[in-house]
């Protein structure tokens, strides 16, 4: 990597970002599907800083025991404080942890990228929750004998709902749909939310992400066998349901079905179909129906023509430069190039490098809140 690296500095040469660390990831044997995901991850900067910052918290506290979180706080800590610019680090402590609590990534089989960020965050929010339990707990127990003459000093309501734990994963990659259902007889509308940290899109040939989104939402009439027990009419009757984006996320990762389960072949099949991806979306299918914006920072790409064989690497944005990392590679990329990762417009072709995964960052107001 030393010549590759030094490639990278001289073509950045006096706009190479202050403070910034361009470090490729080895591969310790099909391991791509970890690498692209993780640098996709580790230029989220909001996340970033907020891992670096709970490391830094957790290393004064005594307790040390070794999680997933704390593997990815050590890899972001070690890329970030690198003395060189740029280079290569192993996470080796990283997928040891991570083939050791999941055996579904102990394989040296091809792996799914999806597959393994869904299970990371969900990871890291278990984390989260369960120190913050342990923490309350401990804050209670230490302050049961405080009672002052009018009672306990933090009385609890009895038959209040605890309000869920949200952790600064939550806060960065957790949006809210809807599913509206109306009722065909009465007009009742009934709604029920459900968070998310990613959306997964059906695709289709010569599309957009702006087309597929319209199409998640899109009206769907229950008849004949599917349909829908209105509790105000007591029966089954005939209804329209569609999915709407109550509460958009401040990252919001979207994943393109590219992997399809054909019933006549018996397996899955990798769809190339060409989805164009902006580098500027407004999000339009949300309940208020007041655009988000978000601006493209990230794309987690699957290079192969078929789903159990390949390979992944990612592009990421980087203070406004384009960079492609593959593995223990990193190096330059023109932003004009993203359009490459569209896909094929034709059943066959030699390009078999199809963006996956996309990571938007949303340029409202810090939602952060």
């Amino acid at each position: 990597m030393g010549a590759a690296g030094s490639k990278l500095e001289k073509a950045l040469g006096d706009q190479f970002p202050e403070g910034e660390r361009y470090f490729g990831l080895e591969n310790f044997g099909n391991t791509c599907y970890c690498n692209s995901v993780l640098q996709a991850l580790y230029f989220c900067v909001p996340f970033r800083e907020q891992l670096l910052e709970y490391y830094s918290n957790y290393k004064n506290g005594a307790d040390t025991e070794d999680n997933l979180l704390i593997c990815l706080a050590d890899l972001f800590t070690q890329i970030s404080s690198q003395k060189k610019k740029t280079g290569v680090i192993a996470p080796k402590r990283f997928v040891q942890r991570l083939k050791k609590q999941n055996e579904l990534f102990r394989s040296y089989m091809h792996q799914d990228a999806h597959e393994f960020l869904n299970f990371l965050l969900n990871e890291l929010v278990d984390i989260l929750e369960k120190e913050a339990r342990t923490a309350k707990n401990e804050a209670e127990t230490s302050s049961q004998p405080e009672k002052t003459a009018n009672g306990p000093k933090n009385p609890q309501a009895k038959g209040v709902q605890k309000e869920p734990l949200v952790t600064w994963v939550h806060k960065n990659f957790q949006g809210i749909l809807t599913n509206e259902t109306r009722c065909l007889r009465c007009e009742t509308v009934t709604a029920r939310d459900e968070t998310f940290f990613d959306l997964s899109l059906d695709i289709e040939q010569n599309s957009s992400i702006t087309s597929c989104l319209k199409n998640f939402s899109s009206t769907e009439t229950l008849n004949a066998e599917d349909k829908f027990f209105c509790d105000k009419c007591c029966s089954l009757q005939e209804a329209q349901k569609r999915m709407k984006i109550k509460k958009p996320p401040h990252i919001l990762v979207i994943h393109l079905k590219r992997f399809k389960y054909i019933e006549q072949l018996g397996r899955y099949k990798k769809l190339s179909y060409r989805v164009v991806f902006p580098l500027e979306l407004k999000l339009s299918n949300t309940v208020e129906d007041a655009d988000s914006e978000y601006s493209l920072f990230a794309v987690v790409v699957h290079v192969g023509s078929g789903p159990n064989h390949g390979h992944y690497v990612s592009l990421v944005k980087s203070h406004n430069h384009w960079l492609f990392f593959d593995d223990e590679n990193v190096e330059m990329i023109d932003e004009s190039a993203i359009q490459t990762f569209f896909g094929s417009a034709q059943e066959y072709s030699s390009n078999t490098d199809h963006g996956y995964i996309l990571f938007y960052e949303s340029l409202g107001a810090n939602k952060n809140s």
